[in-house]
C-alpha cells in the first residue's frame, strides 16, 4: 500500500520489537522531528509481567512500560519512581511501579490499549505507543531436535538452537491501529532486540506481517551488537536476516545497519562468559540480499553494551530524510 505523504509534515516511523535495545534507541528517536509510532511484543510471561499476565489476564506489561518510558517527557525522577522495582513485601516483591501503574489503568479505563493510551498522555509520550495485539501471545518454538518449547521466558533456555518460533493464529488478533500506522508509515524500522522472544513475535501476528510486506515504506533493519545465548548462538548479520526472511517469507529489508564500533579486550572476554560475542558483520552475503549496510561506531559501554542513541538515531533520521526525497 502506498502511504502518501504530506509535503513537510514529519516522516512517520514504525518502530517494531521489544526489550532494553528498543527502548535505548526511542530515547534518540524522540529528539529528531519524527512521528514515531512503537509497536511492542506482548508475547513475555516472565517476572512482574508474566505474574500481572496470568492473574489479571492482561496483556504483559513490562516491554510497554519501557517504551513508554523511553518516549515519555518526564522529570528524571518521575521515570525512576515509575522503573523503581520492589525487593520486597508479600505479593510486591519483583513487580515495577510502571507495571503496576498499566494493570491499574487497564482496569479503571476498560481494557489494556485504552491504559496504555492514557498513561502516555499522562507522560506526554512524543509518539505512540501499540501493543502488536490485544490480547498477550503464548510464544511457541520448535528446536533444532523437533522438541517443541511453549512461553517466551522458556525459549532461551531450552539448551537447543531455534528452527522457529509461532503462535497459535487463531488467537492472535493484530491491534487495528498497528496494522493502520504501518500503513501510512513512510519508514519501517526493525530492532534491535532479541530475535526470537522480542523481534519476531510482532512479525508473526498474521495482520500485522501482512501489511508489513505490502507496505512500500522503507524498511531498516539495526542488528543487534551482541550475540545471546541461546538464541543466536554464532549467528552474523545476514543470520539475523536470513532468520525472519524465513518467518516472513521474503527479503524485507533496504538497509541493514551494524555496528562497527571497537569493543575491548577486556568487554568481549567479559561477554564471552556469558556464551555471547559480537555479531559479525559478513558483507558479501548481506549485499546478496539487495540491501545496503549502513556501518558505524554505534556501541557504548557502561554496565553493559547499548547503542550509541544518538548516533544511531542521527543515522536513521537522515536515511529516512534521504528516502524520502528521492521518492518525491
Amino acid at each position: 500500500m502506498q502511504n502518501r505523504h504530506k509535503i513537510g509534515a514529519p516522516p512517520k516511523i514504525v518502530v517494531i520489537g521489544g526489550g532494553t535495545g528498543l527502548s535505548v534507541m526511542l530515547r534518540g528517536l524522540k529528539e529528531k522531528p519524527m512521528d514515531i509510532t512503537a509497536i511492542v511484543t506482548v508475547a513475555d510471561d516472565g517476572g512482574s509481567s508474566g505474574v500481572l499476565r496470568n492473574e489479571l489476564q492482561i496483556p504483559p506489561p513490562g516491554d510497554v512500560r519501557n517504551v513508554l518510558m523511553a518516549l515519555a517527557d518526564t522529570e528524571p525522577l518521575l521515570a525512576e519512581v515509575l522503573q523503581y522495582r520492589f525487593n520486597s513485601g508479600t505479593g510486591l516483591a519483583g513487580h515495577s511501579l510502571g507495571n503496576l501503574m498499566l494493570a491499574a489503568m487497564a482496569d479503571i479505563t476498560g481494557d489494556f490499549v485504552t491504559g496504555v493510551r492514557e498513561l502516555s498522555r499522562v507522560l506526554a509520550v512524543r509518539g505512540r505507543v501499540l501493543p502488536a495485539a490485544a490480547q498477550a501471545i503464548v510464544l511457541k518454538a520448535e528446536m533444532a531436535d523437533g522438541s517443541i518449547v511453549i512461553g517466551e521466558s522458556m525459549i532461551p533456555k531450552a539448551g537447543q538452537a531455534i528452527k522457529r518460533v509461532f503462535i497459535d493464529t487463531e488467537n492472535a488478533h493484530a491491534l487495528p491501529e498497528a496494522v493502520k500506522a504501518i500503513e501510512q508509515a513512510d519508514a519501517i524500522l526493525i530492532g534491535p532486540g532479541s530475535l526470537y522472544t522480542s523481534i519476531m513475535p510482532n512479525l508473526i501476528v498474521p495482520m500485522l506481517a501482512q501489511a508489513i510486506t505490502e507496505s512500500c515504506a522503507v524498511k531498516l533493519f539495526v542488528c543487534n551488537v551482541m550475540t545471546q545465548p541461546g538464541e543466536t548462538d554464532n549467528y552474523t548479520v545476514s543470520d539475523h536476516m536470513n532468520a525472519i526472511e524465513a518467518h516472513i517469507g521474503l527479503q524485507l529489508f533496504d538497509y541493514v545497519i551494524v555496528n562497527n564500533g571497537e569493543i575491548s579486550p577486556q568487554v568481549e572476554a567479559k561477554y564471552a562468559e556469558m556464551g555471547a560475542r559480537p555479531v559479525a558483520i559478513d558483507l558479501e552475503a548481506i549485499r546478496s540480499k539487495g540491501c545496503e549496510v549502513i556501518a558505524d561506531r554505534f556501541v557504548l559501554f557502561q554496565t553493559f553494551l547499548r547503542h550509541d542513541a544518538e548516533r544511531l538515531s542521527h543515522h536513521i533520521y537522515k536515511l529516512v530524510e534521504n528516502w524520502m526525497i528521492r521518492k518525491r
